[in-house]
């Protein structure tokens, strides 16, 4: 129940949030940074 309520929430993650894989991480202002920090970790609690 939890794996699938994070498989969930990771697609949509990718449909709503924007991607930040080709910035680098030391220039990101502190709301890109805390996206991508969430987003990190719900695919870690989706790939477990």
């Amino acid at each position: 129940m939890k794996k699938a309520l994070f498989k969930a929430l990771v697609k949509i993650n990718n449909a709503i949030l924007p991607s930040l894989y080709k910035k680098d991480p030391n220039r990101l202002t502190t709301l890109q940074k805390a996206i991508l920090g969430y987003r990190y970790w719900v695919l870690m609690h989706a790939l477990d």
